[in-house]
Protein backbone atom coordinates (compact mmCIF):
# COMPACT_ATOMS: atom_id res chain seq x y z
CA UNK A 1 0.00 0.00 0.00
CA UNK A 2 1.40 3.14 -1.08
CA UNK A 3 1.46 6.09 1.12
CA UNK A 4 -0.43 9.03 0.27
CA UNK A 5 1.27 12.62 -0.23
CA UNK A 6 0.21 15.46 1.40
CA UNK A 7 -1.07 18.46 -0.90
CA UNK A 8 1.24 21.28 -1.84
CA UNK A 9 0.27 24.60 -3.50
CA UNK A 10 1.63 25.36 -6.75
CA UNK A 11 3.27 28.73 -4.84
CA UNK A 12 4.85 26.41 -1.71
CA UNK A 13 6.48 24.23 -4.84
CA UNK A 14 7.45 27.57 -6.17
CA UNK A 15 8.98 28.77 -3.03
CA UNK A 16 10.33 25.36 -2.20
CA UNK A 17 12.52 25.32 -5.90
CA UNK A 18 13.24 28.90 -5.10
CA UNK A 19 15.35 28.46 -2.80
CA UNK A 20 16.84 25.61 -3.81
CA UNK A 21 18.19 27.27 -7.12
CA UNK A 22 18.99 30.36 -4.75
CA UNK A 23 20.92 29.51 -2.16
CA UNK A 24 21.21 32.22 0.48
CA UNK A 25 18.15 33.71 -0.13
CA UNK A 26 16.97 33.42 3.68
CA UNK A 27 20.07 35.38 4.98
CA UNK A 28 19.65 37.98 2.92
CA UNK A 29 16.10 38.54 3.70
CA UNK A 30 17.08 38.52 7.44
CA UNK A 31 19.75 41.14 6.87
CA UNK A 32 16.96 43.41 4.93
CA UNK A 33 14.94 43.21 7.96
CA UNK A 34 17.26 44.20 10.37
CA UNK A 35 17.80 47.03 8.11
CA UNK A 36 14.67 47.93 7.57
CA UNK A 37 12.94 47.18 11.09
CA UNK A 38 14.83 45.60 13.96
CA UNK A 39 15.95 48.79 15.37
CA UNK A 40 16.61 49.43 19.05
CA UNK A 41 13.85 51.33 20.63
CA UNK A 42 14.58 54.80 22.68
CA UNK A 43 11.89 54.09 25.34
CA UNK A 44 12.53 57.59 27.03
CA UNK A 45 11.69 59.23 23.36
CA UNK A 46 8.76 57.46 23.01
CA UNK A 47 7.32 58.63 26.49
CA UNK A 48 7.91 61.85 25.36
CA UNK A 49 6.50 61.86 22.03
CA UNK A 50 3.06 59.75 23.47
CA UNK A 51 2.97 62.47 26.35
CA UNK A 52 3.16 65.50 23.99
CA UNK A 53 -0.10 64.51 21.49
CA UNK A 54 -2.93 66.49 21.49
CA UNK A 55 -6.02 64.80 21.07
CA UNK A 56 -7.35 64.97 17.82
CA UNK A 57 -11.64 66.73 18.10
CA UNK A 58 -14.27 64.06 17.00
CA UNK A 59 -14.96 66.39 13.83
CA UNK A 60 -11.58 67.60 12.61
CA UNK A 61 -12.89 69.82 9.82
CA UNK A 62 -15.24 72.44 12.63
CA UNK A 63 -14.14 75.50 13.46
CA UNK A 64 -14.62 76.95 16.86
Amino acid sequence: MSKPTCYESEITQFLHQYRDKHPGVEERQLEGRARLWDKAQDLELQERLRAARVPQRPYVYQND
